[in-house]
C-alpha cells in the first residue's frame, strides 16, 4: 500500500480533536522524521505560523528532525537505570545512532531501549528483548485493594474479562439509578483525592466543573507519568485499560461532558495500541459513542501521544500541548476547572485516580474509606524501585509504614547491604534517610519531614551509593526538563547542577551551602509550577541527611584535580 500524501495525512487529522500532536506523528511515522517540507505542509494545513510549529517541534524530546530518526533506539539513563548498567547500554550501542533519554518508566524491568515503536528491556546489546509490562506483585501484604482487585485476572485487558470480573458495574448502577450529582457526592464522601500529586480532592474538582458554565465540557486523563521512578500508570493501562475508560466515562456521566482525551506519555509505545484496541471495543459494544448502555447519555474517547517531555505532566503544560501550543505551563488563575482544553471546562485526572472511581461507585464510599489505615482513607499505589529485593508495583493502605512496604512486603535491600536513603514523590520530594524512615506512608506525615508522597515512586539507595552523586543526577534531570518560562528554575537548576558536579571553585562549605540555599529558596518563592518548586527538596534533603558528604564534596572540589 502506497504511504499517504501529506494532504491525506493532513485531511484524515485537521477535524479531529486535538489534531497537532497526532498528525506531527502521522509523519513522524511516515517518514521516520519530520522533514522541513513536513512541517511546512502541517503549518499551512493548521494555519499555525512555522516559526511558532519548528519551536512547538523542537521542544519536545522525540521528535526528530533527521536521520535515522525513528530508528535510533533511545537509551534510558535515568536515576535507577543509569545506576544500573543504563551508562554502558547507550555506549554499546553509540554504533547504531544511540541517544539517551530520561526515565522511561520501566524502573521495575531495566533497562529499557526504545526502537521505533517498540520498547526493548536488557543490560546488554545481546540480551535486549520485548517483554510485556510486569503484572503488580500478588499482593504480598494480603490487604484489600481497589485499583489492582482485580488486575491479575486472566483477559481482564479485553472488554469479557473485565466484565467478568465486575467491570462496568459502576456505570450500570450510575446511569440506571444514580444522578450525576450523586456520583459526585459518593466521591466526595470517598475522600478520594488526586493521585498524580496534587492530592486535590477528586469530588470537588467535578463538582466544580460541572457547575462552571461553558460547554463542551472536557474529561482529560494525564497518562504522561514523567516523574521518574514512576511506573504505575503503564500496568493500569496495560493490563486493565478498561477501568480507565469507564472511570472517564463516569466522569463524563457526573459532568456533562461528550469528548475525553487521553494524554498518553511517549515513552510507552505499546500501550498506544491496547487503549486504542479498547477503546474500539467498548465503542462496538455500546460503553462509548451514542446512546450508552441505552441511556441517552453520549460521550467518545481519543488518545493523544506525547512527544517526551516532563513538563507537559503538569496540566496546563498538558493542555496546551493538546492544544498545539507550545507547552509552557499555564498562568493560575484561572483554573482547568472553568477554562481548561480549548477555554472550556476541564478536569485533569491522572490514572490512578480514573481507575479508581468504578470500584468506589460500585462499593460505596464507606467501603473505601476503611481500606486506609487508622483515620487515613483509601489506597494509593506506590512504585518502588533501586536498591531492593523486589521492584514493582504496590497498592498499600494510605498510612501504612514505610518499613512494612521495604521490608516485609518488598523483601528489604540485598544481601549485607542497609538502606541509606529513600526519595520521595519519585524525586520531587527529595530524599527521607535515618530516623525519618521510619514515617508512615500517607501525606502528613511525610510533609512533616520537609517532603510529600505525591504520585508515589519511590526509589531506594543502599549503603553503596554516592548521594551526592544521587542529588546532582536528579538535578541534572530537573535543569535538562526545566521548560524554560521562567528564570529562577531554568537558571537555578542548572546552578545547583553546577555545585554538584564540583564547579565550586574555591568556596568554603559555608558559602557553599549559603549559595544552595539562596538558590532554593529563591525557586521555591518565584518558579512559575511545581518543577522550580519541588527541585530544591532534593538539595534541602541531601544538606540535612549527609552533611559529611556535602563536606567532603565541597572540599574535594576546592582542592581542584589532584
Amino acid at each position: 500500500m502506497p504511504s499517504p500524501s501529506d494532504q491525506e495525512l493532513i485531511g484524515r487529522w485537521k477535524g479531529e480533536p486535538a489534531p497537532l500532536l497526532p498528525l506531527l506523528h502521522a509523519f513522524h511515522d511516515r517518514d521516520g522524521w519530520l522533514t522541513d517540507e513536513a512541517l511546512a505542509a502541517v503549518a499551512a494545513g493548521l494555519r499555525i505560523p512555522i516559526a511558532d510549529l519548528y519551536g512547538t517541534v523542537t521542544f519536545y524530546h522525540h521528535f526528530s528532525r533527521q536521520p535515522p530518526g525513528k530508528a535510533a533506539p533511545r537509551v534510558c539513563t535515568g536515576n535507577v537505570c543509569g545506576l544500573n548498567g543504563g551508562r554502558e547500554l547507550l555506549a554499546a550501542l553509540e554504533g547504531d545512532g544511540a541517544t539517551p533519554m530520561p526515565c522511561a518508566g520501566r524502573c521495575d524491568d531495566m533497562v529499557p531501549v526504545i526502537v521505533g515503536d517498540r520498547a526493548l528491556v536488557g543490560t546488554s546489546a545481546e540480551s535486549l528483548v520485548h517483554r510485556a509490562t510486569p503484572l503488580p506483585a500478588p499482593n504480598p501484604g494480603g490487604r484489600e485493594e481497589c485499583v489492582f482487585a482485580g488486575i491479575r485476572e486472566p483477559g481482564r485487558a479485553t472488554l469479557a474479562g473485565y466484565r467478568k470480573s465486575g467491570g462496568y458495574a459502576a456505570l450500570e448502577k450510575a446511569v440506571g439509578g444514580m444522578s450525576p450529582s450523586g456520583v459526585v457526592e459518593v466521591l466526595t464522601a470517598s475522600k478520594l483525592a488526586g493521585r498524580g500529586g496534587a492530592g486535590f480532592p477528586t469530588g470537588v474538582k467535578w463538582k466544580a466543573v460541572a457547575e462552571a458554565a461553558g460547554d463542551p465540557k472536557c474529561i482529560v486523563c494525564n497518562a504522561d507519568e514523567g516523574e521518574p521512578g514512576c511506573f504505575k500508570d503503564r500496568a493500569l493501562m496495560d493490563h486493565d485499560p478498561f477501568a480507565v475508560i469507564e472511570g472517564m466515562t463516569l466522569a463524563a456521566y457526573a459532568r456533562g461532558a461528550r469528548v475525553g482525551l487521553i494524554y498518553l506519555r511517549y515513552e510507552y509505545p505499546e500501550t498506544v495500541g491496547i487503549l486504542e484496541g479498547a477503546i474500539g471495543e467498548a465503542r462496538a459494544a455500546g460503553m462509548l459513542g451514542g446512546d450508552i448502555l441505552g441511556s441517552g447519555m453520549r460521550f467518545d474517547l481519543h488518545v493523544r501521544r506525547g512527544a517526551g517531555a516532563y513538563i507537559c505532566g503538569e496540566e496546563g503544560s498538558l493542555l496546551n500541548s493538546l492544544e498545539g501550543k507550545h507547552p509552557f505551563p499555564r498562568n493560575k488563575p484561572p483554573y482547568p476547572v472553568t477554562h481548561g482544553f480549548n477555554n472550556k471546562p476541564t478536569v485533569v485526572n491522572n490514572v490512578e485516580t480514573l481507575a479508581s472511581v468504578p470500584p468506589i461507585v460500585a462499593r460505596g464510599a464507606d467501603w473505601y474509606r476503611d481500606l486506609g489505615e487508622g483515620e487515613h482513607a483509601g489506597t494509593k499505589v506506590i512504585c518502588l524501585s533501586g536498591d531492593i529485593r523486589r521492584p514493582g508495583n504496590y497498592e498499600v493502605p494510605i498510612g501504612i509504614p514505610l518499613r512494612t512496604l521495604l521490608d516485609e512486603w518488598a523483601g528489604g535491600p540485598g544481601e549485607g547491604r542497609s538502606i541509606q536513603a529513600v526519595t520521595m514523590a519519585g524525586l520531587s520530594g527529595g530524599f527521607l534517610a535515618g530516623e525519618d524512615l521510619e514515617v508512615t506512608l500517607d501525606e502528613p506525615c511525610i510533609r512533616a519531614k520537609g517532603s510529600f508522597l505525591g504520585a508515589g515512586g519511590i526509589i531506594v539507595f543502599d549503603d553503596r551509593r554516592d548521594m551526592v552523586r544521587a542529588a546532582h543526577d536528579a538535578m541534572e534531570f530537573f535543569a535538562h526538563e526545566s521548560c524554560g518560562k521562567c528564570f529562577p528554575c531554568r537558571i537555578g537548576t542548572q546552578r545547583i547542577t553546577e555545585r554538584l558536579n564540583g564547579g565550586t571553585g574555591a568556596l568554603s562549605l559555608d558559602a557553599w551551602l549559603a549559595e544552595i540555599a539562596d538558590i532554593g529558596e529563591t525557586m521555591k518563592a518565584t518558579s512559575a509550577c511545581g518543577l522550580g518548586l519541588a527541585a530544591p527538596l532534593v538539595t534541602d534533603s541531601l544538606v540535612r541527611y549527609f552533611p559529611e558528604q556535602v563536606a567532603a564534596h565541597v572540599e574535594n572540589a576546592a582542592a581542584g584535580p589532584a
